[in-house]
């Protein structure tokens, strides 16, 4: 049938396109489904300088060399689309998409990613596009000679800070801890930059302006005394939380509400898979992904080839 495949991947991320790469090179044919732009949060990082083999490349470069790869191979690539049913149980499983057509596969790959974690203080909503963002690569030249704030103290955080020292003024970093937790070339690199500022032990508690963002609350979190800071952005990099929403109750989640998966990539469903950011895991890097991507894709392949062994495939009627 036109719309079954041998495994659905769900998402387009780094996870995601990996397993696309190594299932159609398999041979296994293989649909991807992405709700939004493929590349997942890659796209959002300005600059991937870690990537084996690689000196140097944009996230949003490396999404469109992995798409364009993964498509060479034979996958079925289709974006920009809602899922608005997945049935997992059962050798045959369904995904649903922009409540209309329905695609079969006896495999399924969940790699829906993470989106940015949001403070959740009073303002943040309201300013979202109007002052605050979660992407340097997409914001970060609105801001040229303007004061800005990026609030974090990750790898993320301090890279993204010294990036956005391209474009703004002045760079104040606004971490709730008196130390970083990023490596340390990425603590060096920002406290060398004299564009760079830094309050620590301090949160924003609010986000104050009228059409758009003009100024915040600053909290010393040993003082608990209150400051305002006039300031024409505020980056947020503390984090993801993952996109599992929609399949909450169809796959075992743990108590951050990541997959859990076994050594092979595994869910608790047989015939179901998961790869990247949306599995219970330490590291988030887009090598961890590739990584699981590629577990997940072998397992998956693994899978579809026993069930075609022993004639149990069961094809959409």
């Amino acid at each position: 049938m036109e719309n079954h495949f041998d495994v659905i991947v769900i998402g387009g991320g780094a996870a995601g396109l990996t397993a696309g790469i190594y299932l159609s090179r398999a041979k296994v044919n293989t649909l991807i489904l992405n709700e939004g732009a493929v590349g997942g949060q890659m796209v959002l990082t300005h600059e991937i300088a870690n990537y084996p083999g690689v000196e140097s490349i944009s996230g949003y470069q490396l999404a469109r060399n992995m798409k364009a790869q993964a498509q060479k191979f034979g996958c079925t690539i289709k974006s920009n689309l809602t899922i608005t049913n997945l049935e997992l149980n059962g050798e045959l499983k369904t995904v649903t998409v922009n409540n209309k057509e329905t695609y079969s596969a006896n495999a399924v790959i969940l790699a829906t990613g993470g989106k940015s974690r949001m403070l959740g203080v009073p303002g943040e909503e309201k300013f979202k596009g109007k002052g605050i963002s979660y992407c340097a690569t997409c914001d970060g030249d609105f801001f040229r000679d303007k004061e800005i704030i990026v609030v974090g103290g990750g790898n993320s955080a301090l890279e993204e800070a010294v990036s956005l020292t391209k474009y703004a003024s002045k760079v104040t970093i606004v971490h709730q801890f008196d130390h970083f937790q990023a490596l340390e070339h990425y603590i060096e690199e920002a406290r060398s930059n004299e564009k760079i500022n830094f309050i620590m032990e301090s949160r924003i508690s609010e986000f104050l302006g009228g059409e758009k963002l003009e100024k915040v609350l600053i909290q010393n979190l040993s003082s608990n005394q209150i400051e305002t800071m006039n300031v024409d952005g505020v980056f947020i990099f503390i984090g993801y939380v993952p996109n599992t929403e929609k399949i909450a109750g169809a796959v075992e989640l743990n108590e951050w509400k990541e997959i859990i998966v076994d050594k092979n990539m595994a869910a608790n469903i047989p015939g179901v898979f998961a790869a990247g950011d949306s599995t219970a895991k330490r590291y988030r890097q887009v090598t961890t992904a590739v990584a699981d991507g590629t577990i997940a894709a072998l397992s998956a392949s693994e899978y579809i080839n026993e069930f075609k062994k022993s004639g149990a495939m069961t094809e959409a009627v």
